[in-house]
């Protein structure tokens, strides 16, 4: 599912911090990708290496417009590691891989200035 926020919308409703809490995002790194040309939308298919604790997991991203394969391979991304897996087509997706949308509402994946260890969580 690709979801559009345009960027001159108010920000949501305030959560309080203990929500914030229940959202697991960690740091894996993208060690397989492949095509996915039944996605209705054009995307990847990608195994995503969260370290020994959380392991490997899969997730669809629609990420094609600004990224190869060869691009992705080894690329840390950020994900959200606690949502329930979601079925796209024949794929179960068990991550959600987050990013922001430019102009054109194709998504860009966010970047780290400093090495990370795989399954570090965000805080």
């Amino acid at each position: 599912m690709h979801i559009n926020f345009s960027p001159d919308e108010p920000a949501s409703s305030q959560i309080d911090f203990e929500t914030f809490l229940k959202v697991d995002i960690r740091i894996g790194e993208i060690i397989e990708v492949q095509d996915f040309p039944e996605a209705r939308n054009p995307s990847f298919k990608l195994m995503i290496d969260f370290g020994n604790t959380i392991g490997i997991k899969k997730s669809s991203a629609q990420i094609t417009k600004h990224y190869s394969k060869d691009d992705l391979i080894h690329k840390r991304v950020m994900c959200v590691v606690n949502f329930p897996p979601r079925q796209i087509g024949k794929f179960l997706s068990e991550v959600l891989v987050l990013g922001f949308s430019d102009s054109q509402q194709e998504v860009v994946l966010p970047s780290l200035d400093a090495e990370i260890p795989l399954g570090a969580r965000l805080h």
